[in-house]
Parts: C-alpha cells; sequence; structure tokens
C-alpha cells in the first residue's frame, strides 16, 4: 500500500487547540507550493449541528473527498472520544487496527497529515490513543498543537514526553506576540525546555521539509 513522502502526526494536548486549524492552514500553505498534501482524520465525533466537520475542513484544505479523509463508518455523530460515541450510538467501537487500515493513500503523496482527536491520551479507539497509533503509522514527524496561555508548560511538557521517540514541533495555537505570558511561555518552552517551537504555521510551512525528514 502507498505511503506518503513524509508522514506527520497532527496532535493536540487536549480538544479544541487548534490542530484542525493547525493542519489546514499547513496544508493550504503548502499546496499553494505545489506541495502535494493529503490529510486523514482516522476517526472523527461531532455535534451533528456544529457546522463542517473536521473531515469537512481537511478535505477543503487538500481536495481530498471528506469521507476519504476519514471513513464514513468512523463519522460518530456525539461530541465523546470516539470509542465511547460509538459505543453510546450502540455502534461497534474502533480498534486500532481499524483506524490504521482505513488510512488509505493515493500514490505520488509528498506530504501525509494525519489529524488525531482529543489530546495525546484520549481513546481513539478501545485499545489505543495517540500515542499508541504513532507506535503503529512510525510517523516522521510529530505536531504536538496547545494553546498559548496558561497551563501550557505543563501540558506541552507531558504530551512531549508521551511522543518524544519522534521528532516533534510544538504549534503555539493562536499566539500573541504583545501578551506577556504567552511570549513567556514561548521562551520557556524553546530556551530552557528546548523544544522546537512554531507560533507562525506559515513560517514552518516556509521551512518544509526541514523540520520533517523521512525516517528511512
Amino acid at each position: 500500500m502507498p505511503r506518503p513522502d513524509r508522514l506527520v502526526l497532527v496532535a493536540g494536548t487536549g480538544t479544541e487547540v487548534g490542530k484542525t486549524w493547525v493542519a489546514c492552514r499547513l496544508a493550504s500553505a503548502l499546496v499553494s507550493r505545489s506541495v502535494r498534501v493529503a490529510a486523514r482524520k482516522p476517526a472523527q465525533s461531532f455535534a451533528p449541528a456544529s457546522g463542517p466537520t473536521d473531515a469537512d475542513r481537511l478535505g477543503t484544505a487538500t481536495g481530498d473527498d471528506p469521507q476519504v479523509v476519514c471513513p464514513k463508518a468512523r463519522w460518530y455523530e456525539v461530541p465523546l472520544a470516539p470509542p465511547m460515541a460509538a459505543e453510546a450510538l450502540d455502534r461497534p467501537p474502533p480498534r486500532l487496527a481499524d483506524l490504521v487500515d482505513g488510512l488509505v493513500w493515493p500514490p505520488g503523496v509528498a506530504l501525509g497529515l494525519v489529524e488525531t482527536a482529543g489530546g495525546v491520551r484520549s481513546p481513539l479507539a478501545v485499545d489505543g490513543d495517540t500515542v499508541d497509533l504513532a507506535d503503529r503509522l512510525r510517523p516522521d514527524a510529530v505536531i504536538v498543537v496547545a494553546h498559548a496561555g496558561l497551563g501550557t508548560i505543563n501540558d506541552v511538557r507531558l504530551a512531549v514526553g508521551a511522543l518524544d521517540r519522534w521528532p516533534v514541533s510544538v504549534v503555539l495555537n493562536r499566539f500573541d506576540g504583545d501578551d506577556d505570558l504567552h511570549v513567556r511561555n514561548r521562551e520557556w518552552l524553546a530556551d530552557r525546555d528546548e523544544f522546537d517551537v512554531v507560533v507562525d504555521v506559515g513560517v514552518m510551512a516556509e521551512q518544509y521539509p526541514t523540520w520533517c525528514r523521512p525516517r528511512g
């Protein structure tokens, strides 16, 4: 089965930190540079009245069919972790093998983005979370998306520590350079913890693929 030249896992320190926004922004910027990008979401759960789903947004950014981005069988219309949502809907909850098998890539993809759900230890399947999925996929790099405000140092340390087998870039979403707390958080994470910290996804696109080298 084809695999992208580079495979990047997009994870988050929790829910609502902007994983989809970052993935879409990065994909759109790279597509505009003629990089062939595909995005996948192994499973998604959502409130039916909440507007476009993550798969819809990722599909818009990359030109993929939303039901290719996330197989329709893995769309759960309840805002809970995917295996919990499946159980609430009286449907069989997914296993990790199901999620991995659903990641189908066309030939010739330069960058494949796999966006997870919730935080890195939130259950994606009855038998695993984002860390377990990373172990199965062996990505070339991981992007950890975090909010920029109070509590982010703890959140980022826990998330990066769980995924430290892979090269990790930390994206501080909604970063405000005029906010003293945001600036101090960035400096602490970059200077003291020596994490690769990104505050501008456009710059990250410009620097591709220096932060994402094939594992070989």
